[in-house]
């Protein structure tokens, strides 16, 4: 197959990390234990669903004195040695990833961007107004849980400085995501899906969207909590608002937005991309966005950390040491003693440990968990009609836990099921206390 009839036939993807962490290059590489490269993985979309890698990109800031450094190209290895350092780019890989994922997808974009609104709902909103009994089981412990991420995870020299690749550049890159790539108009699971060239739009298709991986458990079974989110904020609302003219004059409701994007987001608030809340549809999206983000969003990236993650090697956080060229004389170590090689890029005895401890409690849920759909009981509200809807949407999200129960078990789909293969349970919406790999409360509240 060429490069363009695979193109063409949608069997091509690529894991870029490279514009994320290229500016950051020079200062990580130069710190004492670690070295890191911006990453490119390609991957080709084999007949039976899955994604085979079949070439990664390492590089590096342009350096005059010795250009071919700057850009390597691995590919599957065909003997000893190149699978040592095919093993090695790809622990490049996942270090990337790993930054990436608590930095920005995680932290990000789940804890720090959703606080603005929390704060202005807490401000400018009543207790009793119905948009905020709406937000408040999403709204728990998030505010808790952040000023003691900033206490002890991602304070100068904490555990994220500590425990990641970029090192004391952390928060910078994250910041960097923050002004060049967050935008909330993109951050709903359909756009999300969209931007990120993982399905196309098609009008024809129940979500409004076509993927182009069928076989995509964060996809499918994501669209199915989605759909249960937009139907029950779309319900709850049209309960409270009979017209577009009574959301644009609730006071309180578009303080707490106004406030949430002016004063919370105030890098951002001129940007032309705002949803905009003038009508009671706008309002639903948003709502939808906001409850997708703090629930099912942050279980997806959070609480399979430990379960994924905790095996060092097979995910490592942190590299110190680059790929050495046979003109290295690192090179040398490498052929002679290959797993002592390997062993001593990765994250050290302590650092590997802390680590463990950090992702192990942060993957566990709380014995006191509130799950998408529960409510402690219906006191909450006197009003029929909300009351109603609720009901039905936690119908809506118990019959999504089955039919990801059904997916887990079909072996046709073999990015969740088969020998060696986890079942994707972390859209599966219930889960006991401790660390499950499932499981999604309404807010962050880890």
């Amino acid at each position: 197959m060429s490069v363009q009839q695979a193109l063409e036939e949608n069997k091509l993807y690529m894991l870029d990390y490279h514009d994320i962490f290229m500016p950051f290059l020079d200062r990580i590489n130069s710190l004492d234990g670690r070295k890191a490269y911006g990453t490119r993985t390609l991957f080709f979309l084999t007949a039976g669903g899955t994604l085979k890698p079949i070439a990664i990109e390492l590089c590096l800031p342009p350096m005059t004195d010795d250009c071919k450094r700057a850009k390597r190209v691995f590919t599957p290895p065909a003997d000893a040695t190149n699978i040592w350092l095919w093993q090695l780019a790809k622990a490049h890989v996942c270090s990337n990833d790993a930054g990436v994922h608590q930095l920005i997808n995680h932290r990000l974009r789940t804890h720090a961007c959703m606080e603005p609104f929390i704060i202005a709902a807490h401000r400018q909103m009543s207790a009793m107004h119905p948009i905020f009994k709406l937000l408040k089981p999403h709204m728990r412990y998030t505010l808790k849980i952040n000023a003691l991420a900033r206490q002890i995870l991602i304070n100068g020299d904490g555990v994220i400085e500590s425990g990641f690749t970029p090192g004391r550049y952390c928060m910078e890159m994250s910041s960097f995501a923050y002004d060049n790539l967050w935008r909330l108009d993109q951050e709903g699971l359909p756009a999300d899906l969209i931007r990120r060239g993982m399905a196309v739009e098609d009008a024809s298709q129940p979500h409004g969207l076509r993927l182009l991986i069928e076989d995509y458990p964060y996809a499918t079974d994501g669209l199915l909590l989605w759909s249960a989110i937009a139907r029950w904020c779309e319900a709850y609302v049209t309960a409270y608002y009979p017209s577009d003219e009574a959301v644009q004059d609730d006071y309180e409701l578009q303080s707490w937005y106004t406030e949430a994007v002016q004063v919370g987001h105030p890098d951002k608030c001129d940007a032309p991309w705002w949803p905009r809340l003038t009508t009671a549809g706008d309002l639903a999206s948003v709502l939808t966005t906001l409850v997708w983000l703090c629930s099912a969003q942050h279980a997806a990236l959070n609480f399979g950390q430990y379960p994924l993650g905790g095996y060092i090697p097979n995910r490592p956080p942190l590299m110190r040491r680059l790929v050495p060229a046979e003109s290295d004389p690192e090179y040398e170590h490498l052929v002679a003693d290959p797993h002592r090689f390997y062993l001593s890029a990765l994250p050290s005895l302590t650092q590997t440990t802390t680590f463990m401890t950090v992702i192990d409690t942060l993957s566990t849920h709380s014995a006191d968990e509130q799950y998408l759909g529960e409510r402690p009981n219906e006191e909450w509200t006197a009003d029929p009609a909300a009351l109603a809807a609720a009901r039905e949407f936690a119908a809506e999200v118990r019959r999504a836990e089955e039919e990801i129960e059904r997916r887990n078990a079909d072996p046709a789909r073999r990015n969740r099921c088969g020998a060696g293969v986890l079942p994707y349970e972390l859209m599966a919406p219930s889960s006991g206390p401790g660390i499950t790999c499932r499981g999604v409360p309404n807010s962050v509240t880890i």
